[in-house]
């Protein structure tokens, strides 16, 4: 349910909230977030795009699987990425476009 008016979400709900925005916290998996919400990409491009190692895009990767934001798809020999929610991308980019105005 969600709340109506000024009534504030169930505290549970507000936990549940700061978790996403832990996890929208690092520098690397917005970079990650935002070069999968438009398009399948493997690990190798990744780490080329957002840079890092590809044991570290692959843990960033693994947590944005856990939850729940991420998918991959096996094609031949590489496994494809992708953004499964389309709040964490509206979130994503809102964010971005937030510190854009600021900067205009």
């Amino acid at each position: 349910m969600h709340p109506t008016g000024h009534e504030a979400p169930a505290r549970d709900v507000l936990d549940d909230a700061a978790e996403v925005f832990a996890l929208l916290s690092v520098p690397r998996r917005l970079h990650l977030l935002w070069i999968l919400s438009t398009d399948e990409v493997d690990v190798t491009t990744l780490v080329a795009a957002v840079g890092g190692t590809k044991a570290g895009i692959s843990q960033h990767l693994a947590k944005l699987r856990l939850a729940g934001w991420v998918d991959s798809r096996r094609e031949g020999r590489r496994l494809l990425y992708r953004v499964t929610d389309p709040h964490i991308v509206t979130l994503v980019h809102q964010a971005v476009e937030h510190i854009l105005d600021l900067r205009d």
